[in-house]
């Protein structure tokens, strides 16, 4: 039986709101050991996704004080997701073609459930799946990346 995007994500990522002080994303980052957290609205949508990368390109680096800014202000949108019933084959599809490692995971309420990276896709998928992952991802497109 294929394994499905629930089947290796992880579950209940945290999250927060468009408002949240990005040092405070920061913190989530450090405490939950992750790169991404997935930004969602009143209604447990997910909006934007701020990365550590989005911090340190569209704010460190350009002397702002994360602690005052919000996500909102440096999240990554459009965000892409897969619903959690997706193929392993498909969330790889997803990932080739916005050239992401991580992707939210949704419900069939659209409400954000999980969140899946390219680590844990390696993990699960076949050797030359994987393989083809990291290459497509980690391609160059000519496009500046931020």
């Amino acid at each position: 039986m294929a394994k499905l995007a629930r089947d290796v994500m992880t579950r209940d990522p945290a999250c927060c709101s468009a408002d949240t002080p990005l040092d405070q994303v920061a913190k989530l980052m450090v405490q939950n050991n992750c790169g991404e957290i997935p930004i969602i609205d009143r209604s447990d949508h997910v909006v934007g996704v701020v990365t550590d990368r989005d911090i340190i390109c569209r704010v460190v680096a350009e002397g702002k004080n994360p602690s005052g800014h919000t996500a909102e202000s440096c999240m990554s949108t459009p965000v892409f997701t897969v619903p959690a019933d997706s193929t392993i084959e498909e969330v790889v599809a997803t990932m080739e073609e916005h050239q992401i490692r991580r992707l939210p995971v949704v419900d069939n309420d659209g409400c954000c459930t999980g969140i899946i990276s390219q680590a844990d896709v390696v993990a699960a998928a076949p050797p030359r799946t994987a393989a083809e992952l990291v290459f497509e991802i980690s391609r160059d497109t000519g496009r500046r990346s931020l």
